[in-house]
Order: C-alpha cells, then structure tokens, then sequence
C-alpha cells in the first residue's frame, strides 16, 4: 500500500492507448445523408420509411445484434452504438448523442411521434418480424436506434472535477458493467475510469441493463490498467486517495475508514473471481471491506460498487 492511510498489511508478492476503440470515427461513404447510416441512399428524405428486404442495405446497423463477438468489434470499429426501448433512446439523445438511424415497428411511431419528427437522420418502420429476421431476437421494447459514439475524454479532463470515482479493473461482463453505471448514477458517482480490458458502457446490453444511466456518468479509459506499475499514476497525480475493495479479511470495513472518505476518493473495484491483481491492491493507499453475515465469502461486483458507492457518499458515512 502507498502512504499508510489506512493501516492494513501489505498484499502478498503476487497497456495500451486510451480507449481509443470506443469511438473511432469512419469515413462515410459518399452520398450518404449527413448523420445516416452508411445505407441511406443519397437524397434520401428523413422520417418514417417502410422498408419489407431484410437485406435493404440501409438496416446493415442492426443486423446480428445476437452476435456478441461480432458487434463488440463492429461497433467501436463503426463509432456506433444500440439504444434500445423507447427510455433509452430518450436518454441518449438528452445526453447528447447524434442519431444515425432508428427502425421501429408500426405501433411505436405515436409514442416516438416527438422524436420521429425531429430526428436528422432516418427513421425505418418494419413489421416485428422483419425486425426479428434483421437483428436475430424478438425486439419486445420495439424501438431500436443507431447512435453515433462520441470521443472518450483524456484521464485527467474528466477528473479535474470530480471528487468520487469508481475505477474497474477488467470487469468484462455486460451486464456487470451496465449495473455498476446505474448504481453510479444513483448514488452521485462523479466519474468511472476503465481498464483496457473493460468491457464497453455503450454495448447493447450494457445500455439496456443501466435504463441509459451509462448516459447519465462521465467515463474514460485507463491508458494501462492497475495491473500495470504506471496504471493508477494519472489518478493519484490528480490528487485521489486510491481505496481498494476487497473482501480480505484484513481490510478495514468501509464504515470505519471514514477519515480516508473527506477528500478525493478513488474506489478500486475488481472483476468476480479473481478480483483485483497483486499490483491494483499493492498500489492502493488502503484496503477496505464491505462486512458480510451467514457465511458468504463476497458480493458480485455489482451489488459490491453499489454498497461501496453509497458508503462513500456525505449521506452513507
């Protein structure tokens, strides 16, 4: 541990540029409609647009979105995302993000009436089966659009305010990270910084399963992760005390290490298994636990953020 701030013993002895893939712009075609999808054909009118060939050219965004390996190296390839459901889709455009295109079936046009007529880019009416064909899932919600990524701040522009930030190092799994950033929103999180090995906020599922809150906290990737031995550097030179949750039993529960809580506090949040690497827990100025009963040995790492975020906010301490 750096500093001794929170006096547990040491841990045992036990990368790459910023994220750069979570927007990467794309030249589009020509004769594309500005903001459109690559498909769109020149000249091509916004609003609604029936559309009856699975294969029109102008659906190519929302094909295979079942096809987890595929669309987790197309979309960030693409500088494109999926916004799902009517709230979402909402939220994104509140929070900023420019529409390339939206495909709906006939009985969402009345309750997107607002958003149909005002969106710059087009907007594609199909039956549901279609829309099933196309994506390869029963679209419940009804409502999908394609979003354009927008460019990933540097570490330090997005900490220069903030006071409390998640950081997670390798938390892979959609989902995970979609309830991490709801739980963020909630509980007034100011920042979550990622690993390169993180999974991505913007991928369908993770979207879905935070109801837009990935919309709603800024977020930035790690040049290198805590694994790393300059990983956390950009983080503790911007003035943040770096406490990792652990549920080693020789961490301090989080309710007592609140003299480590008034300043700038960076929580260090591992994935489920392994949790944190040797070098995350050695580079922490203190260790703390989230005290558990009947025998369970630790939480997901979900339901773990969302206990340490609480703890840490004026009101949980």
């Amino acid at each position: 541990m750096r500093r001794g701030r929170v006096p547990v013993p040491a841990p045992e002895a036990g990368r790459r540029r910023r994220g750069s893939a979570d927007a990467v712009p794309v030249p589009t075609p020509p004769g594309t409609p500005p903001g459109a999808s690559p498909g769109t054909p020149a000249g091509a009118p916004y609003g609604p647009q029936r559309v009856d060939d699975p294969h029109d050219p102008r659906l190519s965004d929302y094909t295979d979105l079942t096809d987890v390996a595929l669309r987790r190296r197309r979309e960030p390839a693409e500088g494109l995302f999926i916004a799902e459901g009517e709230k979402v889709i909402r939220r994104a455009l509140h929070a900023g993000y420019r529409m390339r295109s939206m495909l709906l079936s006939e009985k969402w046009i009345e309750p997107l009436r607002d958003v149909v007529e005002q969106a710059a880019a087009p907007v594609y009416v199909v039956r549901p089966e279609l829309a099933e064909q196309v994506t390869g899932y029963h679209v419940h919600r009804g409502a999908l659009a394609a979003m354009h990524r927008a460019p990933l701040p540097a570490v330090p522009e997005l900490l220069a305010g903030a006071r409390r930030v998640a950081v997670l190092e390798a938390v892979n799994d959609h989902t995970n990270i979609g309830a991490v950033f709801r739980s963020a929103a909630a509980l007034g999180m100011d920042a979550v910084l990622l690993s390169p090995s993180c999974a991505d906020p913007l991928y369908r599922r993770s979207v879905k399963v935070s109801m837009g809150a990935v919309f709603s906290v800024p977020y930035a990737r790690l040049e290198r992760g805590p694994d790393d031995p300059d990983g956390l550097r950009a983080v503790r030179d911007c003035g943040f005390t770096l406490l990792a949750l652990t549920p080693d039993e020789r961490a301090v529960a989080i309710e007592d290490a609140a003299p480590q809580l008034r300043g700038r506090v960076a929580l260090l949040l591992g994935a489920e298994g392994g949790g944190l690497s040797a070098r995350a827990l050695s580079e922490a100025d203190g260790w703390v636990r989230i005290p558990l009963s009947h025998g369970v040995d630790s939480l997901n790492v979900a339901a773990a953020a969302a206990v340490a975020f609480y703890a840490t906010t004026p009101h949980g301490r």
